[in-house]
C-alpha cells in the first residue's frame, strides 16, 4: 500500500507501469471498469488524517483534471478521494496541496457529498494491498531519479524538505482580471461575517499595499470560523487562490476553489502570530518579513484611526465608536433584541441607562462586585446581531463595531417602568446590519488587542468574591467580649494613607472604600480547614470544591505510542484506575492523565474530577470554560510538560486552588464578617496549591488559625489584629447590601511554644 515519491519533473508516463491506462476524470461513473486504470490530477485539498482507532485511519483529499481543467467546471473535472488504514497516513505524511497525483487500485463509488460540494457526482476510495499513489511534488529538483517508498519517518523527512511549495504574491496594481492569484495586504476596512439568502456565510473587506493600490474582497465560506480572524482596521491579511475579477470598472477579489486566508496582528513590534482555522499552513521567515515589512509601511501612511478603540471613559451622546470590552451577563429582551452587561474598567462621564429584565433570564453576573457608579454599561444588541451575541459566554472578551451612544431612554424596549427616571441617561445600540462595518466578536484570550485591558480590570480582582450565599451558610448570631490584650498578630503591608476606624464607623460608610481596623478574631468557618481550600476560574470567575476520581480496570498508555512517535513522551496516560493507584503511579512520575474510551475514543475523564496528577498535586480544569480534546497535535512545541502546558494541550481551562474563609470579627463597638480570599496565601504565607498537596503547609495554615482563635479561649487571650478590609456591595433578591473582604495584610509569624494542632494549655 505503498505512496511513491517521484522528483522529477511531471510526466507519468515515464514513472507509470506501461500496462496500466488513464480514465479521465469527467469520464468515471459507478460502472466503470477500474481494472488496470489510473486517475491523474493535481491535489487542490488535503483534508486532516482522522484516526478511528489503532491502526485504522481515514483521510479526504481533493484533485482536479490538470490537461482540460480551463474547460470544465468543478462538477465534472474535480472529484474526492477517500483513503483508508495505513495508505491514509503514508499520504498524510508525503502529499502536499499543489502536488501532482496519481493513483491506481481504487473502486469508484456514489459521492454522498456532491450537492454540497458541488464536485464529481462519483468518489474514488483506496484501500488495501492492491492501491497505490505516485506522487510528483509541486517543487522537485531537475535531476530524474526513481521513485521511493514511504515507510520511515526518516525518509518522511527527506521527502519534505524535497517539495517545499514557493508562493509567488502579486502587488494589488499588479492585478489582471480572470487570473487566480495569491496576495499579501493591510485591511483597510471589513465587515463581521453574515449569512447569506443560501447555506454560506458573506464578509467583504477593503485591502490596499505598498503599490497604494485599494481592492475590495468578498470571501463567501459555509463555516464562519472559516472566515478572516480580522480584529481592527491594520491588521495584515495573506489570501491564497483568490480569484480576480471586473465590478463596476475596478478589480476585485474573490474566493476561489482552495481558497485559504491567514491573518496578524498590524500593530509595529508584536509578536506575527498567525490567525486562522486552516489545519495546515505554511509560513516561514519570508512571510515574517513581509508582514513585519506592511506594519511598518502602513503605520507610516495613516491608513487606520490612531485609536481605534474608544474607552467609555471618552464617549460621547450621539456618537458612534468601536469598543473592546468584557462580557458580564447576557440575557434575551425579544426575538430580535439581546442585552449584553460590559465593562471596560473605566467610567463614563455621563450618567447610563439601567435596562430591567427578568432575573431569571439573566446568565452571568448582573454588577460588579463593587458596583462603582457608571461601570457597567448595558448594550442593546439587535437583528442580525443577536444569533451571534447569545453564544457569547459571560466572562469573553468582546470588541463591538460601530456602537451607537443613544442618549434618553425612549427606545428601549421593555423598559417603561424606568423610561421617566431615565431621561437624558446614556444607552448603547448596536444597530442591525452590517453598515459601516458594524457587528461584534469575541477576542481571543491571547490577543495583544486586550493585554492592557486585562491590566485594567485587574486592578478591581479584589472583589471577585461576591457570592452573598457564603454569608447565609455561614451566618453565626453575635456575642459579647471581653478586654483585648496586646498581642498584634497581623501587619499590614498595603500603601493606603487612610486612618484607623472602628467596626462601628465602617458599617455606616457607604461602600466602595478600603479601611484600616485593629480588631479580633472571634470565630471562623469552615472549621474543617480543608474545606477552605478550593478551585476558581479566572475566566468565568466560579468557584468549587476539589473533588476525587473514582473508577476501576487500571490500563496504562504511553502518549508517544497514541500521539505519534517523538511526541510528549514525558505524559502518560491511565485508564480505569482508581484514585489510589493513580496516586501511587504519580509519584514516580511526572506527568499522569487519567482518561476514558467511549466508543474508541481516548478523552481527558469529565473535569469533576482532577485531569492532571504531578506528584502529589492534582489539578482540576473548568467545566464551563474547558473544551476537552485529544489530538495528533499534541505536544507540538513543548519542550517541558508543566500544568500549564498539559492543560493548554488537552484544551482545558485550567483551575487556580485558593483558599476561601470567613471571619467573624470584633472589636469592642460591633461585629462584622469579612472574607478572606484573594489574599489568603499572601495572609497565612502558604501557597493554597501547596496546602493542597502538603501536610506541613496545612499545617501552618492551622497553626495560624489557632493562634488567631485558640480552642477553648476567651476573648481576653485571643490577640488583636491590624487588617485592611476593602468594601463592596452585592445584589440579592433585587436588594444590595454592603460585603467586605480582607486584603493587603499578612501574619507575623508562628507561635514558637505551640504545637500546630495543640491548645496553649496543652503546652
Amino acid at each position: 500500500m505503498p505512496v511513491l515519491v517521484v522528483k522529477d519533473e511531471p510526466g507519468p508516463g515515464t514513472q507509470v507501469p506501461p500496462q496500466l491506462q488513464r480514465i479521465p476524470i469527467p469520464l468515471l461513473s459507478p460502472t466503470s471498469d477500474c481494472t488496470g486504470k489510473t486517475v491523474k490530477g493535481r491535489v487542490v485539498h488535503k483534508g486532516p488524517l482522522v484516526s478511528m482507532g489503532e491502526d485504522s485511519y481515514v483521510l479526504k483529499t481533493v484533485i482536479q483534471e490538470v490537461d482540460s481543467q480551463q474547460n470544465m467546471s468543478p462538477e465534472h473535472s474535480s472529484i474526492n478521494i477517500i483513503l483508508f488504514g495505513a495508505l491514509a497516513k503514508d499520504y498524510s505524511e508525503s502529499v502536499s496541496q499543489g502536488d501532482m497525483l496519481l493513483v491506481t487500485g481504487f473502486s469508484v463509488g456514489n459521492s454522498p457529498t456532491a450537492q454540497k460540494d458541488k464536485l464529481h457526482a462519483c468518489n474514488l476510495q483506496l484501500a488495501g494491498n492492491d492501491a497505490w499513489m505516485y506522487v510528483w511534488p509541486s517543487t522537485v529538483s531537475p535531476r530524474a531519479s526513481v521513485p521511493r517508498k514511504r515507510t520511515s519517518p526518516a525518509s518522511t523527512e527527506v521527502t519534505k524538505a524535497v517539495k517545499v511549495v514557493k508562493y509567488t504574491y502579486v502587488p494589488l496594481s499588479d492585478l489582471k482580471p480572470g487570473v487566480v492569484v495569491n496576495v499579501y495586504a493591510v485591511v483597510t476596512f471589513f465587515k463581521q461575517p453574515f449569512r447569506t439568502k443560501g447555506t454560506d456565510y458573506c464578509s467583504t473587506l477593503k485591502i490596499t499595499d505598498q503599490s497604494n493600490k485599494k481592492v475590495g474582497c468578498t470571501i463567501f465560506c459555509d463555516k464562519l470560523e472559516e472566515h478572516p480572524k480580522i480584529f481592527k482596521m491594520g491588521d495584515i491579511i495573506r489570501l491564497h487562490r483568490v480569484k480576480t475579477q471586473l465590478f463596476n470598472g475596478a478589480i476585485s477579489l474573490l474566493t476561489s476553489h482552495g481558497f485559504s486566508v491567514v491573518t496578524f496582528d498590524g500593530m509595529v513590534g508584536s509578536p506575527v502570530i498567525p490567525r486562522t482555522s486552516s489545519e495546515s499552513f505554511k509560513f516561514g521567515e519570508e512571510d515574517c518579513q513581509v508582514v513585519e515589512a506592511l506594519r511598518t509601511w502602513a503605520a507610516n501612511q495613516s491608513l487606520v484611526p490612531a485609536q481605534p478603540c474608544v474607552p467609555l471613559s471618552a464617549v460621547q451622546p450621539t456618537t458612534y465608536f468601536d469598543l473592546t470590552c468584557q462580557l458580564l451577563a447576557k440575557a434575551p429582551v425579544d426575538s430580535s433584541c439581546t442585552l449584553l452587561k460590559v465593562w471596560d474598567g473605566s467610567k463614563c462621564p455621563h450618567p447610563l441607562l439601567d435596562v430591567f429584565v427578568e432575573p431569571n433570564t439573566l446568565e452571568g453576573s448582573p454588577t460588579l462586585s463593587k458596583d462603582m457608579a457608571n461601570l457597567t454599561a448595558n448594550v442593546l444588541v439587535y437583528d442580525n446581531h443577536v444569533e451571534v451575541a447569545r453564544q457569547f459566554k459571560p466572562g469573553s472578551y468582546l470588541r463591538i463595531y460601530n456602537l451607537h451612544a443613544v442618549p434618553g431612554a425612549s427606545r428601549l424596549p421593555s423598559n417603561d417602568s424606568v423610561q421617566s427616571d431615565q431621561t437624558g441617561h446614556l444607552g448603547f445600540h448596536l444597530h442591525g446590519g452590517t453598515s459601516y462595518g458594524r457587528g461584534l466578536r469575541v477576542l481571543p484570550e491571547d490577543s495583544p488587542d486586550i493585554l492592557d485591558l486585562k491590566k485594567i480590570l485587574e486592578t478591581f480582582s479584589e472583589s471577585d468574591i461576591n457570592d452573598s450565599s457564603m454569608f447565609e451558610v455561614w451566618s453565626t448570631p453575635p456575642e459579647s467580649f471581653g478586654t483585648a490584650p496586646d498581642e498584634i498578630a497581623t501587619e499590614r503591608t498595603c500603601d493606603h494613607t487612610v486612618e484607623q476606624v472602628s467596626l462601628a464607623e465602617v458599617k455606616s460608610r457607604s461602600p466602595p472604600q478600603v479601611f484600616h481596623v485593629q480588631v479580633q478574631l472571634k470565630s471562623y468557618q469552615p472549621q474543617r480547614l480543608y474545606q477552605s481550600l478550593k478551585l476558581f476560574c479566572h475566566k468565568c470567575k466560579t468557584i468549587e470544591p476539589p473533588s476525587e476520581s473514582p473508577s476501576r480496570t487500571l490500563t496504562l498508555l504511553m502518549s508517544s505510542q497514541l500521539m505519534g512517535k517523538g511526541k510528549a513522551k514525558e505524559l502518560i496516560f491511565l485508564m480505569g484506575a482508581t484514585l489510589e493507584e493513580t496516586c501511587r503511579i504519580a509519584s514516580a512520575y511526572s506527568n499522569i492523565v487519567p482518561v476514558t474510551s467511549p466508543q474508541g475514543t481516548m478523552t481527558p475523564l469529565d473535569l469533576s474530577a482532577p485531569f492532571l496528577f504531578r506528584g502529589t498535586k492534582r489539578y482540576y480544569g473548568c467545566k464551563q470554560c474547558s473544551q476537552l480534546k485529544v489530538g495528533e497535535s499534541l505536544g507540538e512545541g513543548v519542550d517541558v510538560w508543566d500544568e500549564k502546558s498539559v492543560a493548554e494541550a488537552l484544551g482545558v481551562q485550567l483551575l487556580q486552588y485558593g483558599l476561601l474563609m470567613k471571619l467573624e470579627l470584633q472589636d469592642g463597638t460591633g461585629f462584622l464578617e469579612a472574607l478572606l480570599w484573594r489574599d489568603a496565601e499572601s495572609f497565612f504565607h502558604v501557597s493554597a496549591e501547596d496546602a493542597a498537596a502538603d501536610q506541613e503547609a496545612q499545617d501552618r495554615v492551622q497553626e495560624t488559625m489557632d493562634r488567631l482563635c485558640p480552642p477553648g479561649s476567651s476573648t481576653a487571650e485571643r490577640p488583636w489584629m491590624d487588617l485592611c478590609l476593602s468594601a463592596y456591595t452585592v445584589e440579592e433578591n433585587g436588594q444590595r447590601r454592603a460585603c467586605y473582604q480582607i486584603c493587603h495584610t499578612g501574619t507575623r509569624g508562628t507561635n514558637p511554644h505551640t504545637h500546630p494542632h495543640a491548645s496553649p494549655r496543652d503546652t
